[in-house]
């Protein structure tokens, strides 16, 4: 094959993957707690046929090398953590962070991850979990006889009890921040996974040593701009039409190389 036509065929091959980037930002611009991936690109290995600065006389040295590019890959995808907008629901169980930080999510192997989603419900036990069933760490449990939940921008859990029998404080919200949150796994399901890219959590109080603030009845929105998503198809779109006609234009020259030798 030509190296024209594969340098181009690596073009087609990294905008299809951009688009399924972009795909997946706009499909989950409702969902809760998302953060927006951003698709990085890199060039290949060169082919080094003459090296700067070589000898090209015998007082003469080559200003410029000759190297030709053998074409793009994407070299990773990374998550913007960029704060979303807060989404007021006036639902007691409903919890936004404001600032840095994640919730963690006990998972049924003994494992924790993390997750911006703060839409918690209540087991047939009483303990906060996902909309997955998946435990809120550390465990919260609400007693059968409340007649309203609070929780406090620093974390604090408290119920008013029914039949004036008052309030009580029963858990302390915690939250976990990462040196390099844009190490964290993506597994699904509004999970995020520690790696050791990401760097150990640093476990903190909500409003303490960096970590955000909770604000209850509300939930934090899917930071993907949908304008800008459009914007990046189009250059998307573009890019591979022309690495498209960049294929039919080297299969034109072949054929008249073909055709006229």
């Amino acid at each position: 094959m030509d190296a024209s036509m594969w340098i181009a065929k690596t073009g087609l091959d990294a905008q299809q993957m951009r688009m399924s980037v972009i795909s997946n930002n706009l499909a989950n611009v409702n969902t809760t707690g998302f953060k927006r991936d951003r698709a990085s690109f890199e060039d290949m290995l060169y082919q080094n046929l003459r090296q700067p600065g070589a000898q090209v006389g015998a007082n003469a040295q080559s200003p410029t090398g000759l190297m030709l590019g053998t074409g793009v890959r994407m070299v990773s995808t990374e998550k913007t953590h960029v704060q979303g907008s807060l989404v007021t629901t006036k639902n007691a169980l409903d919890i936004a962070i404001q600032g840095d930080g994640f919730f963690q999510i006990l998972q049924p192997d003994g494992t924790v991850s993390y997750s911006r989603d703060g839409a918690f419900k209540l087991s047939n036990t009483g303990q906060l979990v996902t909309a997955n069933g998946a435990q809120l760490q550390p465990a919260i449990t609400v007693p059968p006889n409340v007649a309203a939940i609070s929780m406090g921008q620093d974390g604090t859990v408290a119920v008013e009890l029914a039949n004036g029998g008052g309030a009580q404080v029963i858990g302390q919200l915690q939250i976990a921040r990462f040196v390099n949150p844009a190490g964290l796994q993506a597994i699904g399901q509004n999970l995020l996974k520690e790696t050791q890219a990401s760097g150990a959590p640093t476990i903190a109080q909500p409003g303490t040593n960096g970590a955000g603030q909770l604000q209850q009845g509300a939930l934090e929105a899917s930071n993907v701009n949908v304008v800008e998503e459009m914007v990046n198809m189009i250059e998307t779109q573009r890019a591979y039409e022309i690495n498209s006609k960049a294929i039919s234009a080297v299969d034109g020259m072949l054929r008249f190389l073909n055709q006229n030798m």
